[in-house]
């Protein structure tokens, strides 16, 4: 299958002219969602369902969240947020005994709209007790040959890049690929020291002649490098892994045994376009609390605001097993799968957009 739904951008989704433009792609949405569903089934995974009112969004700095308020029986109102992602819910599973479970869950995220980007969108979690990160990049791989399958194509798209997504993904870590596609020596900028990285990454940015500002931080050089430089070049005709992240950016992520300079982090890119985030899950709850400080401080000094940390969450890192998780955006996918040009053509009823 392979198609796109066009509109005008005068003309609602509701109008029947419209949907029944749209409906191959929504339909094609369902038979890839039902066999997923099936395929975490079969392998003995609890579909779980998280609240989506929490005390705590989330804590990464550049994350922004919908925020309202619950009243108290008397009138006291209790600040709660829309989550960003059930990971911390997913989490406490975990905690509670659940050694596999999976959700489809509806997220919130503010400051995002466009082509890749909506207000609220759904995103398929999974998490495995005792499993090894890299498990789940064979769950990727399965995915992307199951919604394939579903929609009975045989390649994604988007913007003019395509991929085969029976072929196996290519595995590489941001060192490669920052030495790859940038030529800068990444692992050489990450120390104890953040000032000397800071500098040493600022002088690659430099040679390799990509614009930063003065008072960037070593988190945006590392940021631009990645956009500019690595992004345009990943999932190019079969899909790309990119692993290792530094730890610095991974903020739940435990440090990989290998190297503890980075973390077990990977995201999956389809066509130039991210589709997933995993990691081998943290679970000592005093280091996530440093890392939670450090990133709502960032946020405070970059947007002026920051968010509650879910105390509830650090008791449950407790007594958490050791597991690897991962999060997938399903509209993304059913948009590659059925080559649609934004999101909001594959969602059946895209959030309302106000007039200026």
């Amino acid at each position: 299958m392979q198609r796109s739904a066009s509109t005008s951008s005068r003309s609602p989704w509701w109008e029947p002219s419209v949907h029944a433009d749209r409906r191959p792609l929504l339909m094609a949405r369902n038979r890839i969602r039902s066999r997923l569903r099936r395929h975490f089934d079969e392998q003995d995974f609890v579909e779980v369902d998280p609240a989506a009112l929490q005390i705590s969004p989330g804590n990464e700095t550049h994350l922004h969240a919908f925020e309202t308020q619950a009243l108290t029986t008397d009138g006291r109102p209790s600040p709660l947020f829309l989550h960003t992602s059930p990971e911390f819910a997913c989490k406490k599973l975990l905690a509670a005994g659940e050694p596999r479970l999976y959700s489809f869950s509806h997220v919130y995220r503010n400051r995002e709209r466009g082509p890749l980007h909506h207000p609220e969108f759904t995103m398929l979690e999974w998490y495995r007790a005792g499993a090894d990160y890299r498990m789940l990049m064979e769950d990727c791989s399965e995915i992307l040959a199951l919604a394939a399958e579903a929609a009975e194509t045989n390649r994604f798209s988007y913007r003019g890049a395509t991929i085969d997504p029976f072929a196996e993904p290519e595995i590489v870590t941001l060192a490669e690929a920052f030495d790859r596609f940038a030529g800068i020596d990444l692992l050489a900028s990450i120390s104890s020291d953040r000032e000397t990285d800071r500098e040493h990454l600022a002088a690659e940015l430099g040679h390799s002649g990509i614009r930063f500002a003065d008072d960037d931080s070593w988190a945006d050089l590392f940021s631009r490098v990645l956009v500019e430089k690595i992004e345009p070049n990943l999932g190019r005709d079969r899909a790309t892994i990119l692993c290792e992240y530094p730890v610095a950016e991974a903020a739940l992520a435990r440090p990989s045994p290998r190297d503890p300079r980075v973390a077990e982090r990977f995201e999956l890119y389809a066509c130039g376009v991210e589709l997933a985030n995993a990691f081998g899950e943290l679970t000592d709850p005093a280091e996530q609390r440093r890392r939670f400080e450090h990133e709502m401080a960032e946020k405070a000094r970059i947007y002026g605001d920051s968010y509650p940390i879910d105390e509830d969450f650090l008791s449950a890192l407790e007594i958490i097993p050791e597991a690897s998780g991962a999060a997938l955006g399903f509209d993304r996918l059913v948009m590659l799968v059925t080559g649609a040009s934004r999101i909001d053509l594959v969602m059946w009823a895209p959030v309302a957009e106000q007039a200026p």
